[in-house]
C-alpha cells in the first residue's frame, strides 16, 4: 500500500537522516500514522548534532580551573550573622505577603528506585501519617498561605509518565486543601534515544519513537510552552521558589532564602550543604572562571574531590540540594533560547524495534539518552548567590529503597527534627517516641512553642510510642 508523507514530515526525517522512522508507515493503520508523525514533528532532532566527546573534555577543563565558590552565606555563627538572616527572613516575608512568591515542584520522575510504582510524589514518608510527599509540601504552601495572607500558586512539572497519575492523585485528595486554581501542572518535554553506534534514532514500536524526559533543565522550555511564565507574570510573580521532589525536609518558600535573594538582587540563587566526605555523591557549586558553576561528583577525579585551598578547606565543599530560587524576569529571558542549556548525554540500555518489528532487549548499554539540567543556568546568570543551609534540618532526599538516602533514613530524620522542635519548646519527649508536626500544626519550632503554650496543640498530638 502506498501512502502519502506529508511534506514536512519527509524533510524533517531527511534533514537529519532519519529516514528509518517510516519504514513501518505503510503497514499502520491512520490513527498509528498520525501518531508517529506527530511524534516526529515534535521531536528535537537537532540533538543529534551534539558531540559528546567536547563536554568530557570541557567537563576535565573545568574542574581542573575551578575554585571553591564566591560569595556564599555560610551557616550563622556570630550574632551580627544571625541578625543578618533575621533581617533576611523578615524580607522575605514581606515578598510572601506581597504575593511576590510562586513554587515549582519538579515531579516527573517515577519510585522505581523505591519500588513504588507510582509518580515519586505519592510516595508515603510520614513517620506516623504515612502522608504523601505531595501532601507534605502542599500543607508547607497552605500553612505560609495562611502565615502571609496571600496566594502562593504552585506549578507542579509532571512528565509523560507521572501526569495523569499526578493529576488524579490531586483531584482525589481534593488538591490537599488547596484552591484548585492556585495549582498548574505543566509537563516537561522528551528528547530521543539514538543508538550508539550509528546515530539513528531508535523506535520503541512501529508507530512510536523512544523518547525520554528531557531532564529538569527542560523545566525552562515547558514553563513558556505551557503559557506558565505569562500566567506567572499576570498573577505578579517576581520571584520563583524551586524544590525536586524527592525532600521532605525542605522548607518550602523559606523566608531567609528568599530575603537574601532579593537583599543581594540575584537572578539565581541556589542552597548548598556542606558534604559529609570528599568522595559522597553530590555536585558541587563552584567558581569556575569567575562565574558560578555546577560540577558533577562523575566529574571529578578522587584527588580533585578531596583538593584542599591554602585554608585547608575543601574547594568542593558545597553540595547541591537542587533547591533555587529564580527571579521570574531570569526565567524569562533563559526562556526566548533554552538551547543556551547545554545537552548532557548518558550511554543507556534501551529496548527498541529492529528493522523486522522485532523487539530488541540489549545486555549492555546500546544508546545515548539526551538532557538539560537546570543548574546549567548558573554561569548565564549576571549576578548569583549561594547560601548554605542546616543540612540536618533541609535535606533528607529518599531516593533508595534501603541504604542511604532511603525511606528508613529519611523517616528516622523528620522523627529527629519534630523531637528537636519539640525539646526547643521545653517538652519533654521519649527518646523512642515516633514524632511528626505538620506544617499546618507550626511551620517552626517558634510556632509550635506558642501552640503548645496555650493549648492550641498537646504532646498527644505529636508523638506516638
Amino acid at each position: 500500500m502506498t501512502i502519502c508523507v506529508p511534506d514536512d514530515i519527509m524533510q524533517r526525517v531527511a534533514r537529519y537522516g532519519q529516514q528509518h522512522l517510516l519504514q513501518f508507515a505503510d503497514r499502520l493503520t491512520e490513527a498509528e500514522r498520525a501518531e508517529l508523525f506527530e511524534q516526529i514533528r515534535a521531536t528535537d532532532f537537532s540533538v543529534l548534532l551534539s558531540d559528546p566527546s567536547l563536554q568530557t573534555a570541557e567537563a576535565g577543563a573545568r574542574a581542573a580551573r575551578a575554585e571553591a565558590p564566591r560569595d556564599v552565606v555560610r551557616q550563622p555563627r556570630t550574632a551580627s550573622e544571625r541578625k543578618l538572616r533575621e533581617a533576611a527572613a523578615a524580607a522575605g516575608c514581606r515578598l510572601l505577603e506581597q504575593g511576590q512568591v510562586a513554587v515549582v515542584t519538579v515531579a516527573g520522575g517515577q519510585g522505581t528506585r523505591l519500588g513504588f510504582d507510582h509518580p515519586k510524589g505519592m510516595f508515603p514518608i510520614g513517620p506516623r501519617s504515612d502522608r504523601s510527599l505531595f501532601r507534605i509540601f502542599a500543607e508547607q504552601i497552605a500553612a505560609r498561605q495562611q502565615r502571609h495572607g496571600a496566594a502562593i500558586p504552585w506549578y507542579v512539572m509532571t512528565s509523560r509518565a507521572t501526569h495523569d497519575e499526578t493529576v488524579a492523585f490531586f483531584r482525589q485528595h481534593d488538591f490537599f486543601g488547596l484552591d484548585s486554581t492556585d495549582v498548574f501542572f505543566f509537563q516537561q518535554g522528551v528528547l530521543p534515544a539514538v543508538d550508539a553506534a550509528t546515530g539513528r534514532v531508535l523506535m520503541d514500536s512501529r508507530s512510536s519513537i523512544c523518547l525520554s524526559p528531557d531532564g529538569h533543565g527542560g523545566m525552562v522550555a515547558a514553563l513558556e510552552r505551557s503559557d506558565a511564565l505569562r500566567r506567572m507574570a499576570r498573577q505578579g510573580i517576581e520571584h520563583v521558589f524551586y524544590h525536586q521532589v524527592d525532600n521532605p525536609a525542605v522548607v518550602v518558600c523559606d523566608p531567609v532564602l528568599l530575603g537574601l535573594h532579593a537583599e543581594r538582587d540575584s537572578q539565581l540563587t541556589t542552597c548548598v550543604v556542606r558534604k559529609t566526605d570528599p568522595s559522597e555523591r553530590m555536585g558541587v557549586l563552584v567558581s569556575v572562571d569567575g562565574r558560578t558553576e555546577i560540577i558533577e561528583y562523575s566529574e571529578l577525579t578522587a584527588d580533585q574531590a578531596a583538593a584542599t585551598d591554602e585554608s585547608g578547606e575543601w574547594i568542593f565543599w558545597a553540595g547541591n540540594t537542587a533547591i533555587h530560587v529564580f527571579r521570574r524576569d531570569f526565567l524569562d529571558d533563559l526562556a526566548s533560547d533554552a538551547s543556551r542549556l547545554p545537552l548532557h548525554q548518558a550511554r543507556k540500555k534501551v529496548s527498541w524495534i529492529d528493522s523486522d518489528g522485532q523487539r530488541v532487549e540489549p545486555t549492555e548499554p546500546n544508546a545515548v539518552k539526551f538532557e538539560r539540567f537546570i543548574f546549567d543556568a548558573l554561569p548565564l546568570a549576571d549576578r548569583t548567590l549561594i547560601v548554605e543551609a542546616d543540612r540536618e534540618r533541609e535535606f533528607h532526599p529518599v531516593k533508595n529503597a534501603h541504604g542511604s538516602d532511603s525511606p528508613e533514613q529519611v523517616r528516622a530524620a523528620l522523627i529527629r527534627i519534630a523531637k528537636d522542635w519539640i525539646r526547643q519548646a521545653g517538652y519533654e519527649v521519649a527518646d523512642d517516641a515516633i514524632a511528626e508536626i505538620s506544617p499546618l500544626i507550626a511551620l517552626d519550632a517558634e510556632e509550635l512553642k506558642q501552640k503548645l503554650d496555650t493549648g492550641q496543640i498537646t504532646l498527644n498530638d505529636l508523638t506516638m510510642v
